[in-house]
């Protein structure tokens, strides 16, 4: 992945704490990244090929309904003025964030679940590469946000769906995705599993020293200028910060979710060892799941030890959720 203030921005962080109600306000923002040489290209469209980080492949997807929650954190000083996974140079003052799979640019939501502060950003690089979060954002949004002091946040994380589809369409001359080159397969050499359990909805930063492509997937990557550099000029958030009332809410780790009840009791049995362990059935469409999950748990520091703990035990799909 690839990431990126000042003391007048965090006089405007203080005057949004007088914020109440449903009022708006402009205010005057620690993950790793891979590096790449900067390009001097105009903006362009990217979904990306699947990648691999440390032995962990992501696979990039267009998904206008995504809709998250999780923790988040934020990058600045050591990836200022470096360039990101979509070629821009990253600016740390800027309403940017990375995202692992969403196609750059994305436009999105973020709001953080404890203070109620709502923020728009634009996703425009690769990252956080560590377990346990889902959003990286640049050191101005983390002050907007309220969390630049703290380093991590509960979250929701929202695609706005009409802002992205229409950049995205400006970007590649109105088709949204390239239409000769439609949204690339799972290569051969990408690993994947029989599947024995599902993640489900309400899903996830340490420097990563290499990133591995797929070989065998087909870049969609297009550019038109300069109708893409005025349409990303567009679409750059303006900095309103939305006050909005958010209801308490707790961290827990979703360790899993299986079709089948008897590996579901398993797994909570094994959890108990370590604390509340629950079992829920969820249903998802017309499938029968049963949700397992550890918490609540009292702090971000304590979810990314049992995290850790149950990763290094076999459980690779264990993720922290916020609920």
């Amino acid at each position: 992945m690839l990431r990126w203030g000042s003391v007048a921005a965090m006089l405007g962080v203080t005057a949004a704490l007088l914020l109440g109600g449903c009022s708006e306000t402009e205010l005057v923002l620690n993950t790793g990244k891979v590096v790449t040489k900067p390009t001097q290209t105009p903006p362009a469209y990217k979904i990306g090929q699947p990648y691999q980080v440390e032995g962990v492949w992501y696979y990039p997807k267009v998904d206008y309904s995504y809709d998250e929650t999780g923790i988040a954190s934020w990058y600045g000083p050591d990836f200022n003025g470096k360039p990101t996974a979509s070629g821009e140079i990253y600016d740390q003052n800027g309403l940017t964030a990375a995202h692992k799979s969403l196609p750059l640019p994305t436009i999105v939501q973020v709001t953080n679940l404890e203070n109620g502060r709502s923020l728009k950003l634009r996703i425009n690089d690769r990252g956080p590469f560590v377990n346990g979060r889902i959003i990286d954002v640049s050191r101005r949004a983390a002050q907007l946000l309220g969390f630049h002091q703290n380093g991590t946040a509960k979250v929701r994380v929202q695609v706005l769906a009409d802002e992205s589809m229409a950049l995205a369409a400006a970007l590649t001359g109105g088709s949204g995705v390239p239409s000769d080159q439609p949204q690339p397969a799972v290569p051969t050499a990408a690993p994947t599993t029989a599947v024995t359990s599902q993640a489900l909805p309400s899903t996830t930063s340490s420097t990563a020293s290499t990133v591995a492509t797929a070989p065998a997937a087909t870049s969609t990557t297009t550019s038109t200028a300069p109708a893409a550099t005025r349409a990303v000029a567009a679409a750059q958030p303006d900095g309103r910060v939305t006050q909005t009332l958010v209801k308490p809410s707790g961290i827990f780790i979703q360790a899993g979710s299986f079709t089948q009840y008897a590996n579901a009791q398993k797994l909570t049995t094994e959890l108990s060892r370590m604390g509340a362990a629950t079992m829920t059935p969820v249903k998802v469409g017309t499938q029968q799941f049963y949700r397992v999950r550890l918490g609540p748990i009292a702090s971000v520091p304590e979810a990314d030890r049992l995290l850790e703990k149950l990763v290094q035990s076999g459980h690779t799909e264990a993720r922290i959720v916020v609920d």
